[in-house]
């Protein structure tokens, strides 16, 4: 199998975006083709892994560059998925925010990503220290 490549990227076809979100289940995305394509040219940094040319990795960041970098929508194609390529994808934008104070993201409480988002050197807001911290989040 070809080697994947990682990098920035800036123009990701609609439909490619459509099939890899509906790939892991992210209807919310797929749900709103033009709100997923607002949101991927909104990000501050996106990020893509592909094999052979075919678009089965992306993460994505919004940051102001100096306080704050929120991680969002790692996901990785499940026929792509136990080659590291998620944590190449994380590790991508962790580089491309190096100097920023904070890096928060949220996801799913499943305790393969906790080890996953753990192992990349995240702790759950909980964890953190007693009284020091809390999240807040309000979906609409």
């Amino acid at each position: 199998m070809d080697e994947p490549v990682i990098g920035p990227e800036t123009g990701i076809a609609l439909d490619e975006l459509l099939a890899l979100y509906a790939a892991v289940g992210w209807t919310a995305y797929t749900d709103h083709p033009e709100v997923l394509r607002a949101g991927i040219a909104g990000s501050s940094y996106v990020v893509t892994a592909r094999l052979g040319g075919r678009l089965v990795g992306l993460a994505r960041a919004m940051s102001d560059d100096a306080t704050i970098c929120y991680l969002q929508d790692v996901l990785v194609h499940p026929d792509a998925q136990r080659r590291g390529l998620g944590r190449s994808l994380v590790l991508a934008v962790l580089d491309r925010y190096r100097s920023t104070r904070q890096k928060v993201l949220l996801t799913d409480d499943e305790p393969a990503q906790r080890a996953f988002y753990e192992s990349l050197g995240y702790a759950e807001i909980r964890d953190f220290g007693p009284g020091t911290l809390r999240a807040f989040v309000r979906f609409d």
